[in-house]
């Protein structure tokens, strides 16, 4: 099940346009009715944070900001990222973009993709004369 998800939600690989891009950590999961992406975002602002639908392609991107550009003469190390980010997901052919949510809370992006639902056979009876 974990391939199915893997390869469902296949991330597309980065660009490497740029040598600040980076790639937030995200788990995908789903449940019954739905498929759940949270993205961790710490430290940055829900307005620098941009979800879009291209076909059947999600991508989340945005920037995250250095605080104090002036004093980073001063830093000894910088292991955070910083500067542009984007990360891209081929959605499965069930996913509902119609319903498509997200929440931005304490640095972290919930994204929640309802299912369709799923055609039901139909039952019909015949009266036979």
């Amino acid at each position: 099940m974990n391939r199915v998800l893997a390869d469902a939600f296949g991330a597309r690989e980065r660009e490497t346009s740029t040598l600040s891009a980076w790639t937030p950590a995200v788990d995908v999961y789903e449940d019954e009715g739905a498929y759940l992406i949270k993205a961790e975002l710490p430290e940055i602002n829900k307005d620098d944070v941009k979800v879009s639908l291209d076909k059947n392609v999600l991508t989340i991107n945005g920037e995250r900001r250095l605080e104090n550009e002036e004093k980073r003469d001063n830093y000894h190390r910088v292991e955070r990222n910083y500067g542009q980010f984007f990360r891209s997901f081929t959605l499965p052919p069930n996913v509902n973009i119609e319903a498509i949510a997200a929440e931005f809370k304490d640095g972290m992006l919930k994204l929640t993709l309802p299912k369709k639902e799923e055609a039901k056979p139909k039952q019909i009876e015949v009266a036979v004369k």
